[in-house]
C-alpha cells in the first residue's frame, strides 16, 4: 500500500537523489578520470565519453540488484520496524544532507569521499530519530561501525600510495632511466598488459560485479591467470607490431585500423619522408619546464629588471625585441565549439533555448584542464618550481603508457559503477521501496530505472562540472605524465583490490589521492608535491561526516519534533 499521504517526501528525495548522483559523478568519477586527463593520455571529451560508457555500463549491466538499506550497518533498521516511515523521512533527510555538502564541496574544488558524506547523513538522522545509543559506533571489527571511516584516513591513502610508488620505480629504474628507454618500454609493454589485465579481472570479479558472478576459488584463479595470459598474447601479436612501426620507424602514415593487421603491418614499404613539422607522438611534457630552465629564465627576467637609475616604465631594446618576436610566433589554432555564439533573439526564442541547452551540457568539453590547472590560487603556490623538480622521460616511451593508464581508468571507473553507483542509489532505493508498500526489510530491491537513473544523473554531473574537481587535481598535486598516471591508477586499483579482499571500507577518492602522493615523491623530494592542496583534500575528507550529519539531524530533528508530524505519529 503505497503512502500517498507523503507523496511529498518521495518527490523530495527524488529531487535530492537526482542532486546527490549528479555530484558523485562531478566530484568522485572526476577525480578518477584526473590523472588520465592531466598526463595528457586523454582529452577531457574523451575521458567524458570513456567515463560515460563504463560506468553507466558498470551499473546495468552488473550492478547490484539488492541493496543494504543501509549499507554501512551503523544504524538498526529493526528500530523503525514499527514506524517505517520514520525510516523514509530519515534516509530524505540523509540524502538532502549529503547532496547539499557535495554541491558545496564540488564548488570549492574539493575532492570528497561520497561515501562518508552519505554515511554522515544516515548517523545524524539516526542520532536525531534513535539517539546516539541507536548509532553502531564500534561494531568488535575493522570493517563495521562509524570507525571504520577514520581508518580509511590512514589506510587508503598509505596503502595507495606505496603500491603506487613501488609500480613506479620499478617503471622508473627498469624502463624511463635506462639507455634506450623506448626499446625496453616496449619490450615490457606485453608483460605489464598482462599483469594489469589480470589485476583489473581481479577487480572486477571481486567489486564489481561480485553480485552477478560467483565462482570458487580456483575458478577466480584460473580466470585471472586465463585473462593476463590471454591479453599479453593479444598485445604482443597486434599491438607491438603496430607499435614498432609508428615509434621505432616512425611510420607517419600508419592509423589506428591498421592495428588488426598484427604482424602483416611490418610488411609495409619503406617510410617516405614526413611533412615539415610533424612529430610522431604529443609533448607530454609541454609548458613544464625542467629544473634547469626554470632556474635560466628566472635568472634572465631577474636580470632583465630595470635598474634604480633607469626610469619607471621603459623598456630595455633587447627586452622589447624578444617579447615582439615571440608576439609574433604565437599563433593561436581555430578552436572547434559545440555552442558557438549566442543567437540573436529573446530568451524563449527557440534557438536561445537550444543554445543555452548546449551551453549548460557541453560547456565542460570545450574545458582546457591541463591550462586550468595552470592558473594560480591560493592553493597552488609556485607550480612552476613544483612540477620542475620532477624528471621528464622520452615522449615515445610514455606514449606507450598511456594505453595502459586508459585501461586501468577504464576499468576502474567500470567498477565504481557496478558497485559505488548502486550505493549511491541505495538510500532512495530505500525511499521508494517504503513509499510504495510501507514495508521495511533490511535489504530492499534496487529496480533498474533506479540503476538508470542514477546513473543518467552521474553522467549528467560528469559532463556539465567534472571540469572543476579535475583542474583542483592532476597537476595541481604533482607533475602527471602517463608513467606516472598508470602508476598511480593501478596503485590505486590494487588498493581497492586488497581492502575488498579483506573487507575494508576504503574510498576510491583516497585511494588515487594517496597514490598520486605516493607516485609524486618517487621524484626524489618532498618539494615535488604542492603540500597545501593535499592539505585542502585531507580537511575534505576530515570534515564530511560530521559536516554531513550535523545538516541531516538538524533536519531530522526539526521534522520529528514539529506539532504536524508529531500528532500523527
Amino acid at each position: 500500500m503505497a503512502l500517498h499521504q507523503f507523496d511529498y517526501l518521495f518527490a523530495i528525495g527524488t529531487i535530492f537523489a537526482f542532486l546527490d548522483a549528479w555530484n558523485i559523478g562531478a566530484n568522485d568519477v572526476a577525480n578518477s578520470w584526473a590523472t588520465s586527463v592531466s598526463s595528457r593520455s586523454l582529452k577531457y571529451w574523451q575521458a567524458m565519453v570513456l567515463a560515460s560508457i563504463m560506468e553507466f555500463s558498470g551499473s546495468m549491466g552488473v550492478g547490484a540488484r539488492v541493496s543494504d538499506t543501509i549499507r554501512t550497518k551503523i544504524v538498526d533498521v529493526k528500530l523503525f520496524n514499527e514506524n517505517p516511515a520514520l525510516l523514509m523521512l530519515g534516509m530524505v533527510c540523509a540524502v538532502v544532507a549529503s547532496s547539499i555538502y557535495l554541491t558545496v564541496a564540488t564548488r570549492l574544488g574539493m575532492p570528497v569521499s561520497t561515501t562518508h558524506s552519505i554515511m554522515g547523513g544516515v548517523i545524524g538522522m539516526g542520532i536525531a530519530a534513535l539517539g546516539a545509543d541507536g548509532i553502531k559506533w564500534w561494531g568488535g571489527d575493522i570493517n563495521s561501525g562509524v570507525v571504520q571511516v577514520f581508518l580509511a584516513w590512514i589506510i587508503a591513502p598509505l596503502l595507495s600510495g606505496a603500491f603506487g610508488a613501488i609500480i613506479f620505480l620499478f617503471t622508473k629504474y627498469g624502463v624511463m632511466e635506462r639507455k634506450n628507454s623506448v626499446m625496453k618500454a616496449f619490450i615490457s609493454i606485453p608483460i605489464y598488459f598482462g599483469i594489469t589485465s589480470a589485476l583489473l579481472t581481479m577487480l572486477i570479479v571481486w567489486k564489481g560485479g561480485s553480485s552477478r558472478i560467483t565462482l570458487t576459488d580456483s575458478e577466480t584463479v584460473g580466470v585471472i591467470i586465463g585473462v593476463g595470459a590471454a591479453v599479453a598474447l593479444v598485445v604482443a601479436v597486434f599491438f607491438l607490431p603496430w607499435l614498432y612501426r609508428r615509434l621505432i620507424k616512425e611510420d607517419w602514415q600508419l592509423k589506428w585500423y591498421h592495428l588488426f593487421m598484427g604482424p602483416l603491418v611490418l610488411r609495409r614499404g619503406e617510410v617516405p619522408p614526413a611533412p615539415e613539422g610533424y612529430k610522431t607522438v604529443q609533448d607530454y611534457y609541454k609548458g613544464h619546464k625542467t629544473l634547469e630552465e626554470l632556474q635560466r629564465e628566472r635568472a634572465n627576467i631577474q636580470r632583465s629588471r630595470p635598474s634604480d637609475e633607469e626610469s619607471e616604465g621603459t623598456v630595455r631594446e633587447g627586452d622589447k625585441e624578444d617579447h615582439v618576436v615571440a608576439a609574433s610566433t604565437e599563433v593561436e589554432e581555430p578552436k572547434f565549439t559545440l555552442i558557438g555564439p549566442r543567437p540573436e533573439g529573446g530568451a524563449l526564442n527557440p534557438a536561445v533555448l537550444f543554445w543555452q541547452f548546449r551551453r549548460f551540457f557541453f560547456r565542460g568539453i570545450e574545458q582546457d584542464v591541463v591550462s586550468l590547472q595552470k592558473k594560480r590560487n591560493i592553493l597552488t603556490g609556485d607550480l612552476e618550481m613544483i612540477h620542475a623538480h620532477a624528471a621528464h622521460y622520452d615522449n615515445k616511451a610514455e606514449y606507450m603508457y598511456s594505453f595502459l593508464q586508459v585501461m586501468t581508468a577504464a576499468t576502474a571507473s567500470f567498477t565504481h559503477g557496478a558497485n559505488d553507483v548502486s550505493n549511491a542509489v541505495g538510500p532512495y532505493a530505500t525511499i521508494y521501496y517504503v513509499w510504495s508498500t510501507n514495508e521495511l526489510k533490511s535489504k530492499s530491491p534496487v529496480p533498474y530505472w533506479i540503476l538508470a537513473f542514477g546513473g543518467a544523473a552521474i553522467i549528467i554531473g560528469l559532463w556539465t562540472y567534472g571540469y572543476n574537481i579535475m583542474r583542483n587535481l592532476g597537476n595541481r598535486i604533482t607533475l602527471h605524465s602517463p608513467s606516472r598516471g598508470f602508476s598511480m591508477e593501478l596503485g590505486s586499483a590494487i588498493t581497492v583490490i586488497m581492502a575488498t579482499r579483506l573487507k575494508l571500507p576504503v574510498s576510491t577518492t583516497q585511494c588515487i589521492s594517496g597514490a598520486t602522493v605516493g607516485v609524486g615523491l618517487c621524484n626524489g623530494t618532498w618539494r615535488t608535491i604542492n603540500w597545501r592542496m593535499i592539505a585542502w583534500i585531507y580537511f575534505g575528507w576530515v570534515i564530511t561526516l560530521p559536516v554531513a550529519g550535523i545538516i541531516s539531524g538538524c533536519l531530522m530533528g526539526i521534522i520529528i519534533n514539529a506539532p504536524r508530524w508529531g500528532l500523527k505519529y
